[in-house]
């Protein structure tokens, strides 16, 4: 899960796929810098193969390792939004995470979405009037946490393609990002939002994207090449918007990151961002082309 884990100043929390800061700008190489970026390849070298022995694992054990990255998804989400951890409304989301994952373990996806709903309404109850959608909020993130990776995964055989294919995408972007954003520099992306991330970290970021695609279109039967570069240059753009949307959360709630539990990256939120808004489109145009009986082929077969 190279890109998907982070931290934070407020709270402890958790995140899981890769976002070293995808897009950013050139920095230094002084120590700081490098002793942070040592962290991060190995964090992602622990991370990235756990990600990828449960999405090959399938079944129960891909539905409990995103029901754990939701739950700490959601537990960040709290402490971020309201300063500390309300453990009532927190409990209320993680209870509903865990009869969503049931739903889903038993092939009743409507009804794990209407579960998730249900737990954003009654976890919003525990918090004051003016926390309350920000906390329902939180729940319905963490809810497509769990459940969009956990449905395109269980649809069909191309199940475990489809989330592979989403890694490859959103740790393409990453480190496409990261490395030529801090070789080329130039005009930033969103200086108001994340002051280091660059036009051409974007760029080189969605370039990689498309590559990545590229490669894997030639070992997937039965498919056309163009749409699915061009899928993942969609998917490519929509991870680094998550990306931005986390970090302009964070500047709104004066943090840096979502809590400290991955090394040299911080928390589960900050890791996940992008692959939270990646996987989200992936599983909307899967679920758009094969339903819920065949979301992966919906989304891989064109």
């Amino acid at each position: 899960m190279c890109g998907v884990l982070a931290g934070s100043s407020r709270a402890p929390g958790l995140d899981l796929v890769a976002e070293a800061d995808p897009v950013s700008g050139a920095g230094n190489a002084g120590s700081p810098a490098a002793h942070n970026l040592i962290l991060r390849i190995v964090s992602a070298l622990v991370l990235a193969p756990l990600a990828l022995a449960a999405a090959y694992a399938g079944g129960l054990a891909f539905i409990c390792f995103w029901c754990v990255a939701a739950t700490a998804v959601l537990w960040e989400w709290i402490a971020l939004v309201i300063g500390s951890t309300n453990l009532p409304a927190f409990l209320v989301g993680v209870v509903a995470l865990a009869i969503s994952a049931s739903m889903v373990a038993l092939d009743h996806p409507i009804t794990a979405l209407l579960v998730v709903a249900l737990g954003a309404l009654a976890g919003a109850v525990f918090v004051r009037a003016d926390r309350r959608v920000a906390v329902a909020s939180g729940v319905i993130y963490a809810g497509v946490m769990l459940l969009a990776p956990t449905l395109l995964r269980a649809g069909d055989r191309l199940g475990f393609v489809a989330i592979v294919f989403l890694f490859a995408i959103v740790w393409t972007t990453d480190i496409f990002g990261y490395f030529f954003g801090r070789a080329l520099g130039g005009p930033k992306l969103a200086p108001a939002i994340s002051p280091k991330k660059t036009w051409s970290g974007a760029i080189a970021g969605i370039a990689g994207a498309a590559i990545a695609a590229l490669l894997m279109a030639s070992f997937i039967a039965g498919t056309n090449w163009f749409p699915i570069v061009f899928i993942a240059i969609l998917l490519s753009v929509v991870a680094q918007i998550g990306d931005l949307v986390e970090s302009g959360l964070k500047r709104h709630f004066g943090v840096k990151d979502s809590s400290q539990l991955i090394p040299g990256h911080g928390g589960f939120m900050d890791r996940l961002d992008g692959f939270w808004a990646a996987v989200l489109l992936g599983v909307l145009v899967g679920l758009a082309r094969g339903g819920f009986a065949a979301p992966a082929q919906g989304l891989l077969i064109w």
